[in-house]
């Protein structure tokens, strides 16, 4: 990856902090701009091989937190957000920052379950439900409730992880 690709991505990902911060949602406006400019630039510096590059990002990005999406871990704006990210910066770092983002993701999430005092009530919850599952090996047993997840902007965790993955790329 390029230095100017992480530097191309980032008002993106600011814009978007700033929209999940006050709405807990990342507009179109933000996510196809990202995923269009990141796939000009790629094909407009690189050439067919630049946006090869951006095409996989695009797809990597998208399908990792589509997936993360519809287990209800993240949004649909992320799901596209990340469809530019790897548009800007190709497959490995979108794949860093994911990884990145999901334990920055974790931190947060423990802190506010702390915070809230929960952390005995949620953790007796799953060890239910993976005892449940591991006994009757029923997927269903995994899945929470809507009221249960644990909601905040996830723009928080992925700003850190999109920085550590550039200092550690």
């Amino acid at each position: 990856m390029a230095e100017w690709t992480f530097w191309g991505c980032l008002p993106f990902l600011v814009a978007a902090l700033i929209t999940d911060l006050k709405s807990m949602r990342i507009p179109n406006w933000i996510t196809l701009s990202g995923l269009l400019t990141g796939l000009l630039a790629q094909g407009v510096i690189n050439s067919w091989h630049g946006l090869l590059r951006a095409f996989g990002g695009a797809a990597v990005g998208f399908t990792v937190l589509l997936i993360m999406h519809l287990i209800g871990a993240v949004g649909a704006g992320d799901v596209k957000l990340f469809a530019g990210i790897g548009a800007w910066t190709g497959m490995l770092f979108t794949l860093q920052v994911v990884m990145y983002s999901v334990l920055f993701g974790a931190l947060i999430g423990w802190l506010i379950v702390l915070k809230r005092r929960e952390a005995v009530s949620r953790s007796r919850k799953i060890i239910s439900r993976i005892s449940g599952f591991i006994l009757w090996k029923s997927p269903f047993l995994l899945k929470n409730n809507d009221s249960e997840l644990l909601k905040f902007p996830f723009m928080l965790a992925v700003i850190p992880g999109s920085i550590c993955a550039y200092l550690y790329f």
